[in-house]
């Protein structure tokens, strides 16, 4: 072993390259800016307020495209095969790459998306401290991914972690954001105890930290079960999983909007797939699976189920959009029972598409409430008569969150319920297609107040900063296209890369 591993962790390298770039380039900027050595931040950022497009939020938006086409475009046959590196720490194969992709481009449209809002003069000087603190998490994000050790995963996840929580509680003014940070730092802190109670009863048992060794060696007992529990509980907060989900309202409404955005889509897509990765390298003899999936049975069921009847009650969007995720990831999850690579697939296509529809309405909920200060459903009221190609786009993110056809929701919905009706689990898919309509109802709800309630006081029409409209486009185009793509679903089958 020796320094060239680590040019088996390209994408990590590169995308470490980047967040030296956008350090420096925010360092030497914002100096001049501070010390008035030069007008060169505040003449770039005279447009601010109309578009939001200048040097500083741009140039993390061009880097990360770079970063992303280099990494996804397989320049020799060899990088398509799997690979280890450190005695098999960190592994790569051809989904890991698909699915870091994915997450590259959220993070695109959620740098387009907070454009104008960093350009606020209480946020400008902070600016870089945000791309900064996004791309460590995405970082952290890919050593999840790609571990093949528990060492290496937990780096990730507290990496993943720990720089979100002064995300969440970037607008350290307001009294909200502060809460909601201190709220989802205890938690992480305790969720990761007990994640890594149960990492270490495992290491108990097998006497090692290898994925591919634990499977071999791991008896059913009480101490390996018991650490299968803990370590579901604790992976069971990042995605929003009923019970650990008491964080999740709270959290969504007092952080910024763009960054319960990020939350909710990039973070809680992460952890699905390693949850599914470890469960499927380690935990996935038959007789742990039987136990897992039981357990997961009734999660799936009480997480789809509490959090719709819970959207029905909201008024507040930002706690309306945090149940909707949490039921959104009980569908996640849905695509984890069997173990199957099909499942995995349609794991990966359901994050795509949820991305696509989630960070869509959030961009519209964020330009709303940086333009109007509103952010109340029944603030909504009429909004189509003074903004109608906002609320023709809400309107297409609902629909496609619900699973309405020919939206993209609708196929990433029925393949998760292929995936996990071919494995067996029928009762479960009928319980999860009768929370869909459910689902239906409250997204309608937002629907019904855009188009056919009355308001004395709408909100007034505005014009959206470019940025904010290229993460809309580059949503709805994901909607549609994504939509069409699931038509073709056997062709999509293929890309199913073994683990």
């Amino acid at each position: 072993m020796d320094y060239s591993h680590f040019l088996s962790m390209a994408e990590e390298l590169s995308l470490l390259a980047v967040i030296v770039i956008v350090f420096l380039a925010d360092l030497f900027l914002c100096g001049k800016e501070e010390k008035g050595l030069g007008d060169v931040c505040a003449a770039d950022n005279q447009c601010a307020p109309a578009c939001g497009c200048n040097l500083r939020t741009l140039l993390p938006v061009l880097l990360l495209m770079v970063h992303t086409v280099i990494n996804l475009v397989p320049w020799c046959a060899e990088s398509c095969l799997p690979s280890d590196a450190f005695g098999g720490m960190y592994q790569h194969t051809a989904m890991m790459t698909i699915v870091k992709s994915v997450l590259n481009t959220g993070v695109i449209v959620v740098f387009l998306m907070a454009g104008s809002w960093l350009n606020r003069q209480e946020n400008r000087i902070k600016m870089g401290e945000f791309h900064t603190l996004v791309l460590f998490t995405l970082l952290g994000m890919y050593f999840m991914i790609s571990s093949g050790h528990f060492i290496m995963f937990f780096i990730g996840l507290e990496l993943a972690s720990i720089p979100m929580t002064a995300l969440v509680a970037y607008d350290k003014k307001q009294y909200e954001s502060a809460e909601a940070g201190a709220k989802y730092i205890l938690l992480a802190l305790f969720s990761s105890a007990l994640l890594l109670y149960g990492v270490s009863l495992i290491y108990g048992v097998t006497g090692t930290l290898y994925f591919d060794q634990m499977a071999d060696t791991l008896q059913v007992n009480l101490l390996s079960i018991l650490g299968l529990v803990l370590f579901i509980s604790g992976l069971g907060f990042k995605i929003s999983l009923v019970p650990f989900h008491l964080w999740t309202a709270d959290t969504y409404q007092g952080a910024p909007t763009v960054v319960t955005g990020y939350l909710s889509v990039i973070s809680k897509g992460s952890a699905a797939f390693v949850l599914m990765t470890v469960l499927m390298k380690v935990f996935g003899a038959a007789a742990f699976q039987e136990m897992w999936s039981e357990g997961f049975f009734w999660i799936i069921i009480a997480s789809i189920t509490i959090a719709n009847l819970f959207a029905i009650r909201q008024k507040n969007l930002k706690r309306f959009m945090a149940f909707s995720a949490i039921s959104q990831a009980g569908y996640l999850v849905l695509a984890i029972m069997g173990s199957t690579s099909q499942g995995m697939t349609s794991l990966v296509f359901y994050l795509l598409v949820y991305m696509a529809a989630n960070l869509g309405a959030f961009a519209v909920l964020h330009v709303v409430e940086q333009n109007s200060g509103k952010i109340g459903m029944d603030d909504y009221n009429g909004l189509y008569r003074t903004n109608p190609k906002l609320a023709f786009l809400m309107t297409l993110c609902l629909f496609s969150l619900a699973g309405i056809p020919p939206f993209a929701g609708f196929f990433s919905k029925f393949f998760v319920f292929m995936a996990a009706f071919n494995a067996g689990y029928h009762l479960l898919v009928f319980i999860a297609l009768v929370n869909t309509v459910i689902s239906l109802y409250y997204y309608l709800l937002i629907v019904k107040a855009m188009y056919i309630k009355d308001n004395d006081a709408p909100i007034a029409a505005f014009r959206s900063d470019c940025g904010t409209r290229a993460a809309l486009a580059i949503c709805m185009l994901g909607v549609v296209l994504l939509g069409i793509a699931g038509c073709f679903y056997n062709y999509i089958d293929r890309f199913s890369y073994g683990l």
